[in-house]
């Protein structure tokens, strides 16, 4: 139906576009034009089309809105403190300082109302997909006839360049093979980036491309026609069962008389004459800093009474369903506040000594299909790697259009979307997702990894194929370096199991996790089990002791396959008189957590350290000490048999010892 606007309707807008300006002029940082040319668009969201409640941010059944441009983050600030969310004008003067809510670029758990932190361009587009992907994973398992509680639209507003990120390309790629079709991306095709005009880099027929990717796209000629834009996007709320594109033509700076549709006004404050000029541009006032009219306040806070009936309504027919469906109401609050089942680890297996050599990617892929009955919100897959990374859950389907209770998800070659598709799955809430590739691929997930730590989001990754044992694959597929450079994000808590017992005991951290990622680095090769019941109390622990001696000379200290080699070592240390301790340290960060004692108690300071892991040996010193040394490999690996590979590259009994010998003698 068409909607009638006012006076109070522009002014509301104009609002929008002059705190953004004010608030960046005070920081003397940040960026004002899309602010500007995208005002309509935001006020027509959170006014007439969101399902929001400004009183409840975390309401289950609301609409999820990402602003993927997170560097136009004052439009978000500006409509989330107008429609009466948590955000007080006292924020909005405070942006970008120390200890706000209101940071450069949108921070979930920060900012009331912002569903996830965006800023590096592509990372919002492609994580709203896994939002998307939930919200029709959940409702497959939990509408009922007459009984529909999980019912709500994904929306994103996006720019040119998240639109040249490939990570984006990869997303909808995938979101349009799923016919995710509550997913809507507006497109603010202001056709201007930092360097000048889009054309200097991008002049390809988006609105094709997204067809071709089994989108249906939209119109809006231009977004500052409020009728026209409304009607728009009203018909973005009827699905036809495809994911929809909006292309929203606008101005840069719109009302700006000096720098609309120019590269200035993209990521710099307009400058104190420029601000008079376009506040005179929008006939408001001049000199009135964060200027609020009472009619805008008052017709943006309808928000709140619009957002409450909609609650109500949706607590409702929750209420129904409850009592229709008590067994399912219990496991949506279960999954809902995050907690495990009771007995959620009671099928987790535990492998005798005399189990022979598995590969730790088949131990996890056993771990994996031994908790998922108990764990109905694993959700995940590869890119397009699970018979090797071992990651399909038995009996499940995949998750499709035709399908969607499915928990196999198949990326494809997409590695960074599965990143990014994996934090929307867990940003959305009701579901632990996982994803897994080889560990030397991790590189093409990065920005996604860091995001998840950075949210806090617990997100499983599985990375297999982790060190040069990988063989005849040669260097290309040989990590060396991939190893440290997950240990270095923060909050990622990174475990590389020894054996089948530490890939379950690290399985259960991760699951256990639920302020962080975690990553598990799993073995091609077969490894020797080793005795389960130390693993299961010393993987938490971060390190603990596999094999000891009476009066150690020597700490070995290794990871992964690495931990078999140091217990060889160990013995033909031994024929040499000397005695050495093993430590098995599957995790880094789970170690420096520790109290002193514990881990004084596992690395004896008067005792000199030797570490043995087939990767850099950067980072190592921190443990070993200055006086201690590192086995590793410091080159890039070589196409050959994994083992004849290892041995060359010094990962060998008689290489490890002779390292040894020189440091007691």
């Amino acid at each position: 139906m068409a909607q009638i606007f006012d006076e109070i309707d522009q002014l509301a807008v104009n609002t929008i576009r002059t705190l953004s300006i004010d608030a960046i002029e005070r920081a003397n940082s940040g960026h004002p034009g899309a602010p500007m040319g995208l005002a309509p668009v935001a006020y027509l969201l959170v006014t007439r089309v969101l399902k929001h409640n400004p009183a409840d941010p975390e309401w289950p059944d609301r609409d999820r809105f990402v602003l993927s441009c997170g560097h136009a983050s004052m439009l978000l600030y500006s409509v989330l403190h107008l429609t009466g969310y948590d955000l007080g004008l006292d924020q909005i003067k405070r942006f970008r300082q120390w200890g706000s809510r209101t940071p450069g670029h949108p921070e979930v758990g920060v900012v009331p109302g912002a569903e996830m932190t965006t800023g590096p361009l592509g990372q919002g587009c492609s994580t709203s997909v896994g939002m998307a992907i939930a919200e029709a994973h959940l409702g497959a398992l939990l509408n009922r006839p007459g009984h529909k509680v999980v019912d709500h639209r994904t929306w994103v507003l996006c720019s040119d360049g998240d639109l040249m990120e490939g990570v984006s390309a990869e997303a909808a790629s995938l979101a349009g093979h799923l016919e995710l079709g509550k997913l809507v991306w507006i497109w603010d095709d202001n056709r201007i980036t930092i360097e000048g005009g889009t054309r200097l880099s991008f002049n390809e027929d988006v609105a094709a491309r997204f067809r071709a990717y089994g989108w249906r796209v939209l119109e809006a000629q231009d977004i500052n026609d409020l009728a026209a834009l409304d009607t728009t996007l009203e018909e973005a709320t009827a699905s036809d069962g495809r994911p929809t594109l909006v292309r929203a033509r606008s101005h840069i700076a719109w009302g700006s008389p000096g720098k609309q549709d120019t590269a200035d006004a993209h990521g710099a404050p307009l400058g104190a004459d420029e601000v008079r000029a376009t506040k005179r541009a929008y006939g408001w006032p001049e000199d009135e800093d964060f200027h609020v009219p009472t009619d805008v306040l008052n017709r943006c806070r309808e928000a709140l009474t619009r957002g409450a009936k909609q609650e109500q309504a949706w607590e409702e027919r929750v209420r129904g369903w409850s009592e229709a469906h008590p067994e399912e109401a219990r496991e949506w609050q279960r999954r809902g506040e995050r907690r495990l089942p009771d007995d959620w680890a009671a099928e987790l297996p535990e492998y005798p000594t005399d189990s022979g050599k598995m590969a730790t990617r088949a131990a996890s892929g056993k771990v994996l299909n031994a908790i998922t009955d108990d764990l109905p919100e694993l959700i995940g897959g590869s890119a397009d790697l699970a018979p090797s990374c071992k990651t399909l859950i038995a009996g499940s389907e995949n998750f499709e259009a035709a399908s969607p209770e499915g928990r196999n998800l198949r990326f494809g070659i997409r590695e960074h979307a599965m990143g990014a598709i994996l934090n929307g799955l867990a940003l959305h809430g009701g579901l632990r997702p996982f994803g897994s590739t080889f560990l030397v691929f991790s590189d093409y997930m990065r920005p996604a990894i860091r995001l998840a730590a950075l949210m806090e989001q617990p997100v499983v990754y599985v990375y297999t194929h982790d060190s040069v044992w990988v063989g005849e694959d040669g260097p290309t597929h040989q990590p060396i370096e991939h190893l440290m450079a997950l240990r270095t994000i923060p909050g990622l808590v990174v475990l590389r199991p020894a054996d089948a017992n530490e890939t379950a005991a690290a399985w259960r951290v991760a699951i256990e996790r639920t302020n962080g990622p975690t990553a598990l680095i799993l073995s091609r090769q077969g490894l020797p089990v080793l005795e389960g019941g130390r693993a299961a109390a010393g993987v938490p622990r971060g390190a603990y002791v596999v094999a000891d001696a009476e009066e150690p000379r020597l700490v070995l200290l290794a990871t992964g396959s690495e931990v078999a080699l140091a217990l060889e070592v160990r013995t033909a240390l031994a024929g040499h008189g000397v005695a050495a301790r093993v430590v098995s340290m599957p995790s880094w960060e789970l170690f420096a957590a520790q109290d002193e004692g514990y881990r004084r108690s596992v690395l004896p300071p008067a005792v000199p350290r030797l570490a043995v892991e087939a990767g850099v040996t950067l980072g190592w010193r921190e443990w070993v000490g200055d006086d201690g040394e590192v086995v590793g490999i410091d080159r890039f690996g070589a196409s050959a048999p994994g083992a004849e590979v290892a041995e060359r590259l010094g990962l060998s009994v008689e290489a490890v010892v002779a390292k040894a010998l020189e440091m007691v003698e």
